[in-house]
């Protein structure tokens, strides 16, 4: 399979923004040919998510009033579920008009089974080329052609807390833990306290939580490697890992595999819960709630001392045999524009993926991520679909359940994770 290097990927290209002023959406305005109809297939189907899909079709319709928008979205925190839909329709020669894929090595499955197009020739005709940094645009390039559209760029790696349990439980709210350890710690003591000291969900946030400790104790380059082949999946940094992980998970709470990462939160917002390690999309949840930042609920990156910004992006494609391939480039037209960026990331609580919009109006959140993506070290984010193929990560989550429900030890999921990498790296 042909692979290209996550690694080329850093933050400076973000440093320009909120430089410049947001100008108007790229929408063309008209009618697009190939019927009026445009079904978009997303995971965007309840909470913080379905608020930023309704904000993107609100910039939709403004920019393409003659078109429809036909929601696809199939309920479900990360895609497990509408991941399995898509391939079943791709696969039958159903594609929807465009669907929502993950940034990096998630799309070189489609990619390899032919099933997407080429869509380089927008990013000229929109202007992405200039308006993306670089080396987001190197990222999305394999081969010299590009075949998706980033609506926006999410961080991985956030620690999210309940002020008001931190306090209760004799911690401070406003210290950061300087390494795993001293998070777990943390939370052990929170959970002496009477509620749940980290709250998670089903599988997915699980391997969210394990891809943030491993970025944590290893470091984003011996992290990095992981997906290269040059580090060791069986070095002593990633059996600590995989033991913080454990002791974090039995601090979890024991529905977690019923639950999605909204519920993880929820339980935060009712006061259940004091910690969650979740992406920051959880941050629109917080404000949803009407929590004020700093004074009800908190957040840091967990760390081992390096600064990392957990990278993900969310991504549109144009499918082989769309049935209106026209439509699908208008919704492309729009998620990539100023305005449709702009509007995106205020509801979902991720950052423009793009260099030129006006990011003043951002909460305080969204400005510590522009700073951190500009400033600090990437790593890929392997729950997301940056670090690895689809296969592999669906190998990864299966170990991952195991382990989490005790069917294996730490020493069985660890050489099972050795595995799974010696696999897909020879592949």
């Amino acid at each position: 399979m042909r692979r290209r290097n996550f690694l080329l990927l850093s933050g400076s290209g973000l440093a320009a923004a909120g430089l410049a002023a947001c100008g108007g959406s790229g929408g063309g305005g008209g009618e697009s040919g190939g019927g009026s109809e445009v079904e978009v297939f997303t995971w965007w189907a309840q909470g913080s998510e379905k608020a930023g899909l309704d904000a993107l079709v609100e910039q939709f319709e403004k920019d393409y009033p003659d078109l429809t928008f036909v929601n696809g979205s199939v309920a479900g925190g990360a895609g497990s579920a509408a991941k399995d839909m898509l391939q079943s329709r791709l696969q039958a020669g159903d594609p929807p008009d465009t669907f929502q894929a993950h940034a990096g090595l998630e799309l070189a499955d489609y990619i390899d089974a032919g099933q997407l197009e080429d869509v380089s020739d927008l990013y000229d005709e929109y202007g992405l080329t200039e308006a993306f940094p670089s080396d987001l645009v190197e990222l999305l390039t394999l081969d010299d052609e590009i075949y998706s559209v980033p609506s926006n760029i999410h961080r991985s790696n956030v620690v999210w807390t309940n002020v008001e349990l931190l306090e209760a439980a004799g911690i401070d709210p406003s210290a950061v833990p300087s390494d795993v350890d001293a998070f777990i710690a943390d939370v052990q003591k929170a959970a002496d306290s009477g509620v749940t000291g980290l709250s998670i969900g089903t599988t997915w946030t699980q391997v969210n939580l394990l891809e943030a400790i491993l970025m944590a104790d290893l470091g984003s380059e011996a992290y990095n490697g992981l997906w290269t082949g040059e580090t060791d999946w069986n070095g002593a940094e990633v059996t600590t890992a995989v033991g913080h992980f454990e002791q974090l998970i039995a601090l979890t709470n024991t529905d977690r595999d019923g639950l999605d990462w909204t519920d993880a939160t929820q339980m935060q917002i009712d006061g259940t819960a004091a910690y969650s390690v979740m992406g920051d999309w959880a941050v629109a949840s917080f404000q949803q709630a009407e929590w004020e930042d700093g004074k009800d609920f908190g957040y840091f990156p967990l760390t081992g001392g390096e600064a990392i910004f957990g990278f993900l992006a969310d991504s549109f494609t144009l499918p082989v045999g769309a049935p209106n391939p026209d439509g699908a480039k208008a919704w492309l037209d729009t998620i990539s524009s100023q305005d449709g960026q702009l509007a995106f990331s205020l509801a979902k609580g991720s950052i423009p993926a793009r260099t030129d919009v006006d990011t003043e109006e951002f909460p305080a959140y969204q400005q510590t991520a522009i700073t951190s993506y500009a400033e600090d070290a990437i790593s890929p984010s392997l729950a997301h679909g940056a670090a690895t193929p689809v296969a592999w990560l669906n190998e990864i989550s299966d170990a991952t359940s195991k382990f989490t429900t005790g069917a294996s030890d730490v020493a069985g999921y660890q050489e099972e994770l050795a595995t799974i990498a010696e696999k897909h790296a020879s592949a």
